[in-house]
């Protein structure tokens, strides 16, 4: 019987070391499939909020709405600047369109640095249950914005609101939204001049 008992609990010890081992390479796969997933996630993602409107996102469009509606929704605009990026930004005035019309407005960009600095503006739309209807057929955000020193430009956004905002239950009794951009440093800052190659901090003292 003892045996009998050594042997069994032998024939254990690998069955174990097998198991063991499965689970380990079954927490490997599975870390990384999450971080894989992480950065699938992020275009996913964006691709989500492009066409649902979630987080605010607004829709992009080359096409303008074929109805317009005798109902008018008021717009403000929101301006933010990272501290990272010395520029100036300011938003444009609140407009009042009707629902299907297109309307042009400008925000205003002042570069206060002593050099060029690149920009990109990110944006959301509140209430968020508005954005799937803001459509934006041309707009600054859609690419980068270098700024040459001391320079101001306007930065016009062209949009429609969809007129099927006036018949979506969540939408329907909105009478105000508010368009908010803010501008990050998308590069960073470089000085106009630089020392000529070859030149030192001992060379510059001399």
């Amino acid at each position: 019987m003892s045996e009998l008992g050594h042997h069994g609990q032998a024939a254990s010890g690998p069955a174990k070391r097998v198991s063991n081992t499965a689970i380990f390479g079954g927490c490997v796969v599975f870390v990384i499939g999450m971080v894989g997933m992480a950065y699938a996630s992020v275009p996913l993602y964006r691709l989500f909020c492009q066409v649902t409107g979630y987080n605010g996102t607004t829709q992009r469009t080359e096409q303008y709405a074929s109805t317009v509606l005798d109902k008018r929704v008021q717009v403000t605009f929101d301006a933010n600047i990272s501290p990272q990026l010395n520029w100036a930004f300011k938003p444009a005035k609140s407009v009042d369109p009707k629902i299907g019309e297109t309307m042009q407005i400008e925000y205003t960009a002042t570069n206060r640095s002593p050099y060029p600095t690149t920009g990109q503006a990110v944006f959301n739309v509140t209430p968020m249950e508005a954005a799937v209807y803001f459509n934006k057929v041309e707009c600054f955000c859609f690419t980068e914005q270098t700024l040459k020193p001391g320079e101001t430009v306007k930065m016009p956004v062209v949009f429609y609101l969809d007129p099927e905002m006036a018949t979506a239950e969540e939408t329907k009794n909105i009478k105000t939204i508010t368009l908010s951009y803010s501008f990050y440093p998308s590069q960073p800052a470089k000085p106009v001049a630089a020392l000529p190659t070859g030149t030192n901090a001992t060379d510059k003292k001399l």
